[in-house]
């Protein structure tokens, strides 16, 4: 039996230096519900990111929204001195409670939220810093140049962007090198298929949140179902197969707090999908996701 790893799905170079295992880890799903607080077995979470290392997992996603402070917290009580990971942190969005997210970015309080994290990870850098949300309340320009200094004075070192289009990613690029963008996508909701092409164009990672979700394509009889049979897995590890295989710049983060999930998604990181899989689950997923588009007004 071959050991359990994420390599087979290759390897991406994040800002021309970091280069990390594509198949990642998100870091939302070690607290409480709705993203509120400690978590429920805050021990199975610990032995969670332990086991991260083992199975070649070098790059982890998190934000000091989550808990808020909790999953940044934990990554550093767990896995500090963080050798040969990459922690990426976000910041510009405050928790008023559960499931509640409010971007905030005015540059006084973006530049609090890299300090805090620097803080609260025990590092001297952020490696890969992004900005969770653009706050439409603050002028860009504002936004991008406080980010812009920080990066100027060693706080850190990549910038990434989420939550973003294609002229925000623009906009951004005389304040910082945009190195990644993280924005939904999976089978079934493609809203964010320019911006993946664009990075892909352009070599900039794309890390898709919610990259497992499949919608009534996880029904009986869809074709996932009849994939996953065939090739012996569950749909959410060809679902994620599926996105892997989508664009070489892609990086997905599928989170958990359950060492079994763990490992059942990084299982998914081997499976290969034929030409015919890939193109049929494509399809499929695409007609899905235009079926709830609104209809456009005469």
């Amino acid at each position: 039996m071959s050991q359990l790893s994420v390599t087979a799905a290759g390897s991406f170079t994040i800002g021309g230096d970091l280069v990390i295992n594509r198949l990642g880890f998100g870091a939302m799903r070690i607290t409480g519900a709705g993203i509120w607080g400690e978590p429920a077995d805050r021990e199975e979470a610990k032995r969670t990111l332990r086991r991260l290392p083992d199975l070649a997992i070098n790059f982890i996603d998190t934000a000091d929204s989550y808990g808020p402070f909790v999953s940044e917290d934990l990554i550093r009580e767990t896995l500090a001195p963080y050798t040969g990971l990459l922690i990426a942190t976000k910041g510009g969005q405050v928790r008023l409670g559960p499931n509640i997210w409010r971007p905030v970015s005015r540059p006084e309080y973006l530049r609090q939220c890299v300090l805090m994290s620097l803080r609260r990870l025990g590092v001297e850098r952020i490696d890969l810093w992004q900005h969770h949300k653009i706050d439409p309340h603050v002028p860009r320009e504002e936004q991008f140049g406080v980010i812009s200094d920080m990066r100027k004075e060693g706080l850190i070192r990549h910038v990434g962007l989420s939550n973003v289009g294609i002229g925000d990613i623009e906009a951004a690029a005389p304040y910082f090198p945009v190195v990644t963008v993280q924005n939904r996508y999976n089978l079934t909701d493609r809203t964010n298929e320019a911006v993946l092409d664009y990075c892909a164009t352009h070599g900039i990672g794309f890390i898709p949140y919610s990259p497992l979700e499949r919608g009534a394509l996880a029904g009986p009889g869809s074709i996932l179902n009849q994939v996953a049979e065939r090739v012996h897995a569950t749909p959410s590890q060809v679902a994620l197969a599926w996105v892997l295989r989508r664009s070489p710049v892609m990086l997905p983060i599928p989170g958990t707090g359950k060492v079994a999930h763990l490992e059942e998604n990084v299982a998914g990181a081997s499976l290969q999908l034929s030409d015919a899989d890939f193109a049929a689950l494509d399809r499929q997923g695409r007609a899905e996701w235009q079926r709830h588009q609104p209809t456009p007004r005469a």
